[in-house]
């Protein structure tokens, strides 16, 4: 029995060795492997030093506010201020331009329409006088009718000229674009450049709305008066900051100047500004006219269709000729777009106005160093004009000539209108 523990004993030992032997592995030696070193090029310097610069100016840990403050210490707050306004003025020539497109379209469609719908009620009116059909006369009459609501629709937005508001308001609003990007070009701009390019957006969306219900502008007022589109705290529309000294010298004027642009401004007064005047109201007056006639036509073509029968005749001819009228007199109003022609020299008058403004403001001030250059804004104002400095100085002279010997002098200030 004794014999029996042994043997299982030492049989369970040796077991007990193997499995140890099994999982217990002796270890390696550990082997040390030496490299060259490469010697660094060119490029792994330069990779290294934009490294150690990046780490440097930009953490790794870079939040909003941290980046908002670089941007502002990189551009001042007034250029940003710019930047923004040039968005939304970008923004506002491309409404402007899709509307112009859009209105036009209506003039061109309520205009095709309306002939069409007055001369097919005069021809069933005709044909009634022949073949008395009730019928004839009951569509001819709705036809009537209805050519008189849409034309009074018609004459009311009068489409023409909102297609013109929106042309002239386009062109303004890249002007003002050109006007910033200049003053962006020429760099350092003031909160002060900023707020007065930010009244000049809203004057403009004043003078030029997009919406027709509530806002839109007068189309027949009292009288004529000039468009105006700017800011009336700031009627020069010259950049100022350019070429202006800021030492108390004469700034380019002298005497010799200044009464040469009041005589320029005397010859505007007189010829151009006077002018348009004349012919703004001229055309005020044909289309009231012509607004007014059109649906006092299809009045009466519609009150004919209804009374005529095959016994009267001669009604249903009023009735027909009546109806042919409006459709000559819509021709004319619409198709010749006699109140875009309005708003053209309500424009033009604006641009006199606005000239106007600007040289009494600048010529006002007395301080030189505060006016713009006195060459540079000569040369601003017979560019205005359409002339060179020598034609505008000519006219200048001549003016004082005539004045001298009590003519009234024929040319006009402007060659471009």
């Amino acid at each position: 029995m004794s014999s029996l523990q042994i043997s299982a004993c030492s049989s369970s030992i040796s077991s007990t060795r193997k499995v140890n032997a099994a999982i217990n592995v002796p270890k390696l030696p550990r082997l040390r492997l030496s490299l060259p070193k490469i010697p660094p090029t060119s490029t792994t310097k330069l990779v290294l030093e934009v490294n150690r610069s990046i780490d440097t100016i930009i953490p790794s840990q870079l939040d909003v506010t941290t980046s908002t403050e670089l941007y502002e210490d990189n551009y001042s707050k007034a250029t940003i201020q710019f930047y923004a306004i040039l968005e939304a003025v970008s923004d506002r020539i491309e409404m402007h331009n899709n509307m112009c497109e859009q209105r036009n379209n209506w003039n061109t469609l309520l205009l095709n329409s309306l002939n069409m719908i007055t001369l097919t009620a005069s021809t069933m009116v005709g044909l009634n006088t022949a073949i008395d059909d009730s019928a004839l006369k009951v569509m001819s009459t709705l036809l009537f009718t209805a050519a008189t609501g849409m034309l009074l629709i018609m004459n009311k937005i009068q489409p023409s000229q909102l297609a013109e508001e929106q042309r002239n308001a386009t062109r303004l609003f890249k002007q003002l674009q050109t006007e910033i990007q200049t003053i962006l070009a020429i760099g350092n701009p003031t909160e002060e450049d900023a707020n007065s390019a930010m009244e000049k957006v809203l004057a403009l969306d004043k003078a030029y709305p997009l919406p027709l219900l509530g806002v839109m502008l007068e189309k027949f007022p009292s009288k004529y008066e000039p468009a105006v589109w700017w800011p009336k705290t700031n009627t020069n529309e010259f950049q100022k900051q350019v070429l202006r000294s800021e030492k108390k010298t004469n700034n380019g004027w002298t005497p010799e100047l200044e009464t040469e642009m009041w005589q320029i401004l005397e010859v505007m007064k007189r010829k151009d500004m006077e002018d348009y005047d004349r012919l703004g109201n001229l055309v005020l007056k044909v289309n009231k006219t012509l607004a007014k006639s059109g649906p006092l036509l299809t009045v009466i073509a519609a009150l004919g269709s209804a009374l005529g029968n095959h016994g009267s005749s001669w009604v249903s001819i009023v009735a027909a000729v009546a109806g042919s009228l409006a459709a000559s007199t819509n021709a004319l109003e619409h198709g010749g777009q006699v109140g875009m022609v309005f708003e053209m020299y309500r424009n033009c008058g604006g641009f006199f106005k606005l000239l106007q403004e600007t040289i009494e403001a600048t010529l006002e001030e007395k301080a030189f160093e505060k006016r713009e250059n006195g060459e540079l804004f000569e040369m601003k104002v017979a560019m205005k004009l359409g002339r060179s400095v020598s034609q505008l100085k000519q006219l200048a002279s001549k003016f004082a000539s005539y004045e001298s010997e009590g003519i009234g002098i024929e040319e006009f200030a402007s060659k471009l209108f």
